[in-house]
């Protein structure tokens, strides 16, 4: 199969699926279901695009574009929908307003400053701010076909190498709660990142407390 051959289903299907996720409610974010219809889409044209590679001649590849559109579109919707099942839950668990919640469409990113978990240089959970990582423990228990990333991360105050081991000793005191709660070990890493993503500027005070943070990260298993 020539690249000629590939070039036109590629951009055709591209078209499609772009076209997709930026119209029928699929950038509103008040719509429930935007994760679904986007994961729908995707998956659509990621199985289409399977199923042409997947073909020999131009009927094969037809009639693999077909199947794979089919069963991709079904895999995503699946995928999607169950995204925002459990991030509506969570918005309506969670107590804290501090906590954030991104849905990618392939993934939750639950969002906790450290400021809000621990004290200064400490891995130390403090007692009293549990109750969401509890929260947390639960949708987890309700929604079992997941895996579970805990990434600690500082801002750049003090030694690199100092604040990576408080990374990973504070993204391995978040796990334990949530295996405390019930969660299999075998789903949940941790995993430290020290200062080496930051998301704000670490030269103002505002900016650094947005870099001091743990994000535990839901991955739908596909």
């Amino acid at each position: 199969m020539t690249l000629s051959r590939l070039s036109l289903p590629f951009a055709l299907i591209g078209a499609l699926v772009l076209s997709a996720c930026t119209q029928g409610g699929f950038s509103d974010p008040n719509d429930p279901n935007r994760q679904a219809k986007q994961g729908a889409a995707i998956g659509a044209g990621v199985g289409a695009l399977a199923g042409i590679l997947a073909g020999d001649d131009a009927e094969e590849r037809r009639r693999g574009a077909v199947i794979g559109a089919v069963v991709g579109g079904a895999g995503g919707a699946i995928i999607g929908n169950q995204l925002d099942r459990q991030e509506a839950d969570l918005r309506a668990q969670l107590g804290n307003d501090n906590v954030s919640i991104q849905n990618t469409g392939d993934r939750l990113i639950v969002t906790m400053p450290q400021d809000i978990l621990f004290a200064t240089n400490s891995a130390s959970l403090r007692p009293d701010l549990q109750r969401d990582l509890r929260t947390v423990g639960q949708s987890l228990l309700a929604y079992p076909n997941t895996t579970v990333q805990v990434v600690g991360h500082t801002d750049n105050t003090g030694d690199a190498s100092f604040n990576f081991d408080l990374s990973q000793r504070r993204a391995q005191s978040v796990a334990s709660v949530l295996t405390s709660e019930g969660v299999p070990s075998f789903r949940i890493q941790s995993i430290g990142r020290g200062e080496d993503q930051p998301i704000a500027s670490n030269l103002t005070p505002e900016g650094r407390a947005q870099n001091r943070r743990v994000e535990i990260v839901i991955l739908p298993n596909a």
